[in-house]
């Protein structure tokens, strides 16, 4: 990962999560204030996603949950819950990408503003891992780019959601690295870290019942 071609990208830490069921979010966002000080102190790009559902109705997805008047229930424009996490406020330089479906590159200008930064490697976490987060990090093995996941900035609903999301990833985007929050910082501050990266497709065949065990790989494989 060349620090000087990375971004940070926080997916959706808006006002609503903070205040939905993901679990464990106070740790998703004590991990996040952690990444952004770092990323600042480095000069590296942070970049934040906000899902939004116009109130008119006007472009929802298909079958999204709305109220009695039309309006989307959930993360409904001009509405406090739309905006970004207090603790993790945006800065004057950093980028808002707003978007109107899962993934933050469908119709939106993310892939426009990492292509001005000349970005190849991205540092995500947000939520939900299992919706959004997927969404996004599938879209960037897409387009190429080459994905540093950190689980514990992520959150869904559900612990087994979360589990078998980032499992997922890990099976199928064959550059994918996995870490946690504090090893990305050792790794952007230059110092000795542990990273999760696969060795070959579907390396990590979980079940219902193994699901805790597999996922615990992710934290010791790779020692550098």
């Amino acid at each position: 990962m060349d620090l000087k071609q990375t971004a940070l990208l926080l997916i959706d830490l808006q006002k609503e999560s903070g205040t939905s069921d993901v679990v464990g979010m106070r740790e998703v966002v004590q991990n996040a204030e952690l990444l952004i000080r770092t990323c600042r102190e480095k000069g590296i790009p942070i970049i934040y996603t906000r899902h939004i559902g116009r109130a008119d109705g006007i472009g929802l997805a298909n079958k999204e949950p709305v109220n009695e008047l039309g309006a989307p229930i959930y993360y409904q424009a001009e509405t406090e819950n739309v905006e970004i996490i207090a603790e993790l406020r945006p800065g004057k330089t950093d980028i808002v990408v707003d978007k109107y479906r899962y993934s933050g590159f469908y119709e939106s200008s993310l892939d426009l503003m990492l292509k001005s930064l000349n970005v190849k490697h991205l540092i995500v976490g947000g939520v939900l891992t299992d919706c959004c987060v997927l969404a996004t990090v599938l879209d960037a093995y897409y387009r190429d780019y080459q994905v540093n996941l950190v689980k514990d900035m992520c959150g869904t609903t559900t612990e087994g959601a979360h589990m078998a999301s980032i499992l997922m990833m890990a099976n199928w985007i064959y550059d994918l690295k996995v870490y946690d929050a504090k090893q990305m910082t050792k790794r952007i501050n230059g110092e000795d870290y542990h990273v999760w990266e696969s060795s070959g497709p579907d390396e990590l065949q979980f079940s219902p019942e193994d699901v805790r065990g597999i996922f615990a790989k992710l934290s010791h494989k790779v020692g550098i």
